[in-house]
């Protein structure tokens, strides 16, 4: 029986660019060539949904990498430079944010530390639930942008943090770009002095050290492979403290996202129809023949009830009482549900922002702990002050909007009934009462809002302003058009006469002049300012421990993806040890190399060097009964691909050298025990390339059983694995032909025929012997039993994960 169980195998449309299987899941990740993102299920390779490129990603997926819980998939986009974080169950985007380069790898890894100090740190995170209420979702009927907010519920934040647990997304790119996200949303460290692009990440899980892979090219030679290791021993030592600082800044990044989709939605419910009076009385102003203002004319037939043969000809013809009646139900309609955003969102949103940045500011005066991640307590103070003045705007836009509705529906009332009587139609009679205060109001309006101004004709093109709102929801740097009008008020006044609170700190300013976007840019810029900081303390603090110069690139391979090519990057968490495998086929064709470092820069670790001889006869163990076909005495290989399955077990994909037609492929796992434990010692010299000192690295044979399976009817090329899960997808050399396979599926699958043996035997027994007893009833009840509990193991690892893992385990 071959090796290796096949559950599922398809002929792809699009060549597949990156896969990565789900920590936790049968459930394997998929990028194409043309944008594609497809997420598969492990049984016969079933479709769970696909995610279609848009102009708000991009169209060229350059990464992927899982959260370690499995419920989030990031990927990068080389396009449009960012980075956008999808929710695993449904295809939706619950996250997206903008690099500086384009990410040619990442990785997302979850710190390995159950320290009672960090639990004691994590306790007051429930705390803020207990002071602040939920934030509502957004309305589905605005823009879909705000999919984030408007479909889930207002824990988002906490559903994207995860466990309480720190993990991080390392992201890295060209030009030695290398940045670190807690929880895949705040960044905490922007790294330097990094040499060529990125290949391949690997951070430990004890926060120690961060092994990278990177491409150096120079314009005299190949390209270079060189392997460094960043030794982070600031965000290992800080764990407790970092893991605060990243959860706070996490809600505050967040909520800032929050507030932006919050007003969006407040834009959107502003209509353009609000503005059709003041165009259509400036068209009336450039048109009119005579001098007569436009106040003027409205305020004579306030008071005498005649118009102006221009002006009836504007209000009859083209505004008419129809359109009038529609305008006061739009303006109504709009400016209620401004208000109620404003209220409901904008409002909550920055109380709950302001709760975040004061507990962050008094994290940053808790100097002997946070001062090293570069917590700067003025700069806090200074978005505190920021979110205040934020805040008092959105007040400012409730007091104009109230007070725009109460005028526009007086004029709209006014203006309503004097068009009925222009078109002698019957007035209602309580349209028709207008008392002395009411033609007082209407005539205050009018002197207020139609008043010709030309300095605003120069500057918009029009003489008018009557809607006051939308000048608050654009977003520009010139000052308001029309500022709210602050004599008389009773707490300005007062704040201007008292020479105590006229330049105190404790008040919040207000910008009077300045529209809610502009204010909302000076809090963003002042927020930012203050996250940026840790960010670039802790960046600095990350300094390179070693770079190995590995070897130069064959030029073979400069067509194929790079995001197959070794090296490959692993770390053992109970070793705490980093490893790399790979492979120098122009200097070594038959050898597999394994790096090996201690994730402590400061320990080291002796042998860290080990070749893998795969010219060496692949016999079988003496405990197999036959030895495995593709291995034979005089076996030749060469490792196209090779991926770390767990800590001792390396999975490759081998070439015969022997096959003259290049075809022969196998798919193997590798057991090292033996190959780790070597005694010789490898003496770098760093002056140069491993590839220039190979003589000296000590060769160790391998023996793989019957773990091997010949790849019939594919050329195969490249290997996905995870040994959690214990699966393995295999991919052609023209990245469209794919096959997955269950790696320990054999063992069940004997233990199930011994199970269904045992069952004949008793039931041969019993025909023989004619008779029932209570010993054969408990032997075939027994074997039934074990049968049905191997057929159900069997059936957990078939992989139809999102319908057999319920409970705590589901997506």
């Amino acid at each position: 029986m071959p090796a290796f169980h096949q559950v599922g195998e398809k002929q792809l449309p699009n060549p597949i660019l990156y896969m990565a299987w789900s920590p936790n899941r049968d459930l394997i990740a998929l990028a194409n060539t043309s944008g594609e993102l497809l997420l598969h299920r492990l049984a016969n390779f079933q479709r769970v949904w696909s995610l279609l490129p848009n102009e708000n990603t991009g169209k060229e997926i350059t990464s992927l990498a899982w959260r370690p819980d499995g419920k989030v998939l990031a990927f990068s986009v080389g396009d449009t430079k960012q980075v956008v974080l999808c929710d695993a169950e449904k295809a939706e985007i619950l996250h997206l944010f903008p690099v500086e380069y384009p990410a040619s790898c990442m990785h997302w890894m979850e710190v390995q530390d159950d320290s009672s100090t960090l639990s004691s740190f994590s306790e007051s995170e429930d705390e803020s639930s207990r002071f602040l209420p939920k934030l509502p979702s957004l309305p589905k009927s605005y823009s879909t942008t705000s999919k984030i907010f408007s479909e889930e519920k207002s824990d988002e934040v906490t559903n994207l943090l995860g466990e309480v647990r720190l993990n991080i997304l390392v992201v890295g790119g060209p030009s030695g770009f290398v940045e670190l996200y807690a929880y895949g949303l705040y960044k905490i460290a922007t790294l330097s002095g990094i040499s060529g692009t990125c290949r391949s990440l690997g951070l430990s899980s004890d926060l120690k050290s961060l092994s990278v892979i990177t491409e150096i090219r120079s314009k005299e030679d190949n390209p270079e492979i060189h392997y460094i290791q960043l030794d982070t021993g600031l965000l290992s030592s800080c764990l407790p403290e970092l893991t605060k600082m990243a959860r706070k800044f996490t809600h505050i990044s967040t909520l800032l996202q929050y507030l932006r989709l919050s007003l969006t939605c407040m834009c959107e419910a502003w209509e353009d129809i609000l503005m059709q009076m003041d165009l259509r009385l400036t068209k009336f102003v450039q048109e009119k023949n005579t001098s007569t203002q436009v106040q003027d004319e409205l305020m004579e037939l306030l008071l005498w009830g005649h118009a102006s043969p221009e002006l009836q000809a504007l209000l009859m013809n083209q505004l008419t009482v129809k359109g009038l009646k529609m305008l006061g139900q739009s303006i109504d309609s709009s400016y209620s549900s401004i208000q109620k955003l404003v209220i409901s969102h904008l409002q909550s949103g920055s109380e709950a922002l302001l709760y975040h940045l004061s507990e962050v500011k008094g994290m940053a005066l808790w100097k002997q702990k946070f001062q090293p991640l570069g917590l700067d307590p003025a700069a806090i103070e200074d978005a505190i002050v920021a979110v205040g003045s934020f805040t008092l705007k959105a007040s400012e836009l409730l007091q104009v909007i109230d007070k725009s509705m109460k005028n526009f529906k007086a004029f709209f009332r006014w203006l309503y009934v004097a068009m009925l009587r222009m078109s002698e139609d019957h007035v209602p009679p309580e349209l028709n009462k207008m008392t002395q205060k009411d033609l007082a109001f209407v005539a205050d309006f009018l002197s207020e809002h139609f008043s010709a101004n030309e300095e605003l004709f120069d500057r918009k093109g029009k003489y008018f302003n009557v809607e006051r709102v939308g000048q608050y929801l654009k977003d520009e740097d010139e000052d308001l058009v029309s500022p709210p009008n602050m004599e008389g008020n009773q707490w300005v006044t007062f704040v201007k006469q008292s020479t105590y609170l006229k330049d105190s700190p404790l008040l919040f300013p207000t910008y009077p002049k300045k529209s809610l976007h502009f204010v909302k840019r000076m809090m963003e810029g002042s927020i930012d300012l203050c996250l940026q900081k840790p960010a670039e303390v802790i960046g600095h603090s990350v300094k390179q421990a070693v770079c190995l110069p590995l070897y130069t690139v064959p030029e073979s391979s400069e067509n194929r993806p790079r995001l197959f090519e070794l090296p490959s990057l692993w770390n053992d968490k109970k070793a705490c040890m980093h490893y790399v495998v790979f492979c120098m086929p122009e200097i070594s064709p038959s050898k597999i190399y394994i790096l090996r470092r201690a994730t402590d820069p400061n320990r080291s670790v002796p042998n860290g060097l080990v070749a893998l001889n795969l010219n060496t006869p692949l016999n079988s163990s003496i405990d197999d009964e036959t030895p495995a076909p593709a291995a034979s005495a005089d076996s030749s290989y060469s490792c196209l691909d090779a991926r770390f399955y767990d800590d001792e077990t390396l999975t490759v994909v081998l070439r015969s050298l022997e096959d003259d037609e290049n075809k022969m492929r196998i798919l193997a796992q590798l057991h090292l025990n033996s190959a780790l434990s070597w005694d010789e010692e490898f003496s770098w010299d760093l002056t140069l390339r491993l590839e220039q000192q190979t003589e000296g690295i000590p060769v160790q044979g391998l023996t793989w059983g019957n773990q091997s399976r010949e790849m019939d009817n594919i050329k195969a090329q490249f290997v996905a694995v995870n040994g959690i899960r214990k699966v393995a997808c295999v991919l052609s050399a023209n990245l469209r032909h794919v096959r997955v396979f269950e790696m320990d599926a054999e063992e069940e699958e004997e233990e199930e025929e011994r199970a269904d043996e045992s069952q004949e035997m008793s039931s041969d027994q019993d025909r023989l012997e004619d008779t029932m007893t209570n010993e054969s009833d408990a032997g075939e009840g027994g074997d039934g039993v074990g049968g049905a509990e191997e057929a159900q193991v069997a059936g957990q690892g078939s992989g139809d994960i999102l319908d057999q893992t319920a409970g705590s385990d589901t997506l």
